[in-house]
């Protein structure tokens, strides 16, 4: 027997509202689910920016800590006077590191000296940020041919003997020194690195030609 008319509309209304309930009931359940993702993706994504801000962040602060930690067997000297004097300085410390200092400066663009120089004019090439590598009878001939080579390639350093160190090698900078047993120990490269025209300079891109050659 057919249902009348207004019965099979009910039920196809019924249904239809059956199938739209259901409908909308999935899209509430995908919206929810697209939601959640996004929002886990979201923190993930944070999660992960802030992990590499914060490790990058971790890994400059311990750069700056290097740079100003001193370098191991360093020695340091602070408020050096830097009148030029014509007259021999009586310096606290061998070599030099700073102080009163002759009006000339020693060329210190890599240049290396065979003979000892004056400490006073050494001292005004350590005052525009140069380094002055030393060495006594101590260090061997192959540590001095590769100071030698390192240095001649190096701008704002200067080489020579020195017979009254009692290290084989020295580095010194303005108020900075750390004395090495060879050319070969890691300080050499950490301390070119840091104190070449480095913060400690009192007159930083200051020439390193025009002066003396010998």
């Amino acid at each position: 027997m057919a249902l009348p008319k207004k019965s099979a509309a009910a039920a196809r209304r019924a249904k239809l509202d059956e199938v739209r309930r259901a409908q909308a009931a999935h899209d509430r359940r995908m919206k929810i689910i697209t939601v959640a993702v996004c929002t886990a993706i979201f923190l993930a994504l944070a999660g992960t920016t802030t992990y590499f801000l914060v490790t990058i962040k971790g890994e400059e602060k311990k750069k700056e800590a290097a740079k100003s930690a001193p370098i191991s067997g360093e020695q340091s000297w602070d408020k050096l006077t830097q009148n030029h004097v014509a007259q021999a300085v009586n310096y606290p410390m061998t070599p030099a590191v700073g102080g009163d200092h002759a009006q000339a400066w020693m060329n210190c663009n890599g240049d290396v000296y065979e003979k000892e120089i004056r400490q006073e004019n050494a001292v005004h090439a350590l005052e525009h940020g140069a380094v002055w590598i030393t060495y006594s009878e101590k260090a061997t001939p192959d540590d001095v041919k590769k100071l030698t080579e390192r240095v001649k390639k190096t701008p704002y350093t200067l080489m020579s003997p020195h017979s009254k160190q009692t290290s084989p090698i020295t580095l010194s900078a303005w108020g900075k020194q750390v004395s090495v047993d060879s050319a070969s120990d890691p300080r050499l490269n950490t301390f070119l690195t840091k104190y070449i025209q480095g913060p400690q300079t009192p007159e930083p891109g200051a020439a390193c030609t025009n002066g003396l050659t010998a």
